[in-house]
C-alpha cells in the first residue's frame, strides 16, 4: 500500500480467480453489455469514479457471484473506448498510440471514469501529434470536453503574438528580396501564406508598429530595385560581352520575377506607391534591357517571352495604381509611361498570339505561354483611363503613335 505495484504483483483484468468486482458497461440505446472482471484496488487507485463507487459513501452496491458489481452507462459508440480505459488501468505505463481520433475517444472515456493518468496521456499525445484538417475540426469540437488539458492541447491554434509573427515576416522578406537565391523561394511561399486572407484569424496584423515594419519592407525593396537599376544600366555592355550565353536572359527573368512577386506583397500592404513611381521612371531602361537580353540570345526561345510577360504583369499593376489615383504623377510622366507600355504590350501580345498559333499548328518548338486574361484587360483599361487624363494634345500624340504602330490590335484604344 502506498507504493507502486510491480508487474509481477499486478493482477490482470479478466482474472476471475482474483477478481473481487465486476464492471458492467451498459449501452441503453442498443442494449449491449460488456462484463469485465476487475480488482477494486486497481480501480480505486486509477479512477476517482470507481474509488467513489466502491467506497462506503456509495449508498448501494449490487452483489454478483460474491463480487461487487458496478454498472457504468455509456453510449454505444463509446463502449470500446471505455473498455480500453479500464484495461489501461492495469498497464504499467499509459499507452497513447491511438491516433488523434482514438485519443479523443479515449480521453472522453477517461474523463467519464475520472482516470487522471490516462486522460493526461491522451492530452500529451494530442498536444504533440501532427493534425490534418479533419483532426483539427474534431479537436475543436471536443474542446469543451478537454477540461484542464484544453489550454495546452489547443495552444498551436491560438493566434501568434504580434512580435514573433512580425519578426518572422521581416526575416522572410529579407530572404525573399535578397540577391542570393538561397531560401528565396521558401521565404516567398512563407510570406504568401502569412498574408493570405481566409476564414482563420490573420497570422499578421500591423498595429501601432506598422510604420517601422513598412520602413524595413521599403528598405528591402529599395535594395532590390537598386540592384535591378544597376543590371539594366549594364545590360547593353553584357549583351556584347557574353553573346549567346543565355546568362543575361536568366538574370533578367530572375529580377522581374522577384519584382512581380513584390508587387503582390506591396499591394496587400498598401505600399505600391514608391514601386510604381520607380517603374514609371525606369520604363525606357526596362524595355531596353528586355530587348538587349533577347538580342543576346542566339536562338530566342520561350524564356524570352516569359520574361516579357512578367514585365507586362508588373506594368499592369503599376499602371492600374496610377489610373485609380493611388499613385499621383505629373502629366508628362503619365504620357511617357503609356507611350512606352502601349508599344511594349502590343508587341508582346503579338508574340503570344504567334506562339499560340505555332503550338496549335503542331510546332513542338512553340511554347504554350500566356497571361491571365484579366491582366490584359486590366492593363488595357488602365492605359485607356490614363490616356483620358492627359491634356488634349498629349492624347492626340499618343493615339497617333498607337495607330501608326505595327501592333495596334492591342491595346484597343
Amino acid at each position: 500500500p502506498g507504493g507502486t505495484m510491480t508487474a509481477a504483483a499486478r493482477p490482470k483484468i479478466g482474472d476471475r480467480a482474483t477478481s473481487d468486482v465486476v464492471v458492467r458497461l451498459r449501452t441503453p440505446d442498443s442494449g449491449r453489455d460488456e462484463w469485465l472482471y476487475c480488482h477494486s484496488g486497481v480501480l480505486a487507485a486509477g479512477s476517482a469514479y470507481f474509488a467513489d463507487r466502491l467506497s462506503d459513501a456509495w449508498p448501494t452496491c449490487q452483489i454478483l457471484d460474491s463480487r461487487y458489481c458496478v454498472e457504468v452507462h455509456c453510449r454505444d459508440a463509446d463502449l470500446s473506448s471505455h473498455v480500453t480505459a479500464l484495461r489501461l488501468l492495469y498497464a504499467a505505463d499509459p499507452v497513447s498510440r491511438f491516433g488523434v481520433r482514438g485519443a479523443l475517444a479515449l480521453l472522453d472515456a477517461a474523463a467519464h471514469l475520472a482516470c487522471a493518468r490516462t486522460a493526461a496521456a491522451c492530452a500529451d499525445y494530442l498536444e504533440s501529434a501532427p493534425w490534418d484538417e479533419a483532426d483539427e475540426e474534431e479537436i475543436l469540437a471536443a474542446a469543451p470536453r478537454l477540461g484542464a488539458h484544453r489550454a495546452r492541447v489547443l495552444a498551436r491554434l491560438r493566434p501568434a503574438d504580434p512580435g514573433p509573427a512580425t519578426a518572422i515576416f521581416l526575416s522572410a522578406f529579407r530572404h525573399a528580396t535578397a540577391a542570393s537565391r538561397e531560401l528565396k523561394s521558401a521565404a516567398q511561399e512563407q510570406l504568401e501564406y502569412m498574408l493570405t486572407e481566409d476564414d482563420d484569424a490573420p497570422l499578421l496584423t500591423f498595429g501601432a508598429g506598422s510604420d517601422a515594419v513598412k520602413s524595413q519592407v521599403k528598405g528591402c525593396v529599395t535594395g532590390l530595385l537598386n540592384r535591378f537599376s544597376d543590371f539594366t544600366g549594364s545590360a547593353l555592355t553584357k549583351q556584347t560581352e557574353a553573346p549567346c550565353s543565355g546568362e543575361l536572359q536568366q538574370d533578367l527573368h530572375s529580377f522581374v520575377s522577384d519584382i512581380a512577386w513584390v508587387c503582390q506583397v506591396l499591394g496587400k500592404l498598401e505600399m505600391m506607391k514608391f514601386l510604381a513611381a520607380y517603374w514609371v521612371e525606369a520604363s525606357s531602361a526596362v524595355v531596353a534591357a528586355v530587348e538587349a537580353a533577347a538580342a543576346a540570345e542566339c536562338h530566342p526561345g520561350p524564356e524570352c517571352l516569359k520574361t516579357r510577360l512578367k514585365v507586362v504583369e508588373i506594368s499592369a499593376k503599376v499602371l492600374e495604381a496610377v489610373a485609380f489615383g493611388n499613385v499621383v504623377l505629373p502629366a508628362e510622366k503619365r504620357r511617357h509611361a503609356v507611350s512606352v507600355w502601349i508599344g511594349f504590350a502590343g508587341a508582346t501580345r503579338h508574340l503570344v498570339d504567334e506562339a499560340d498559333r505555332g503550338n496549335d499548328d503542331g510546332d513542338a518548338a512553340a511554347a504554350k505561354v500566356g497571361l491571365d486574361g484579366e491582366v490584359w484587360q486590366g492593363l488595357e483599361s488602365a492605359i485607356t483611363s490614363i490616356v483620358t487624363t492627359l491634356p488634349s494634345n498629349a492624347q492626340a500624340e499618343v493615339l497617333s503613335e498607337w495607330l501608326q504602330s505595327k501592333h495596334a490590335a492591342f491595346p484597343d484604344l
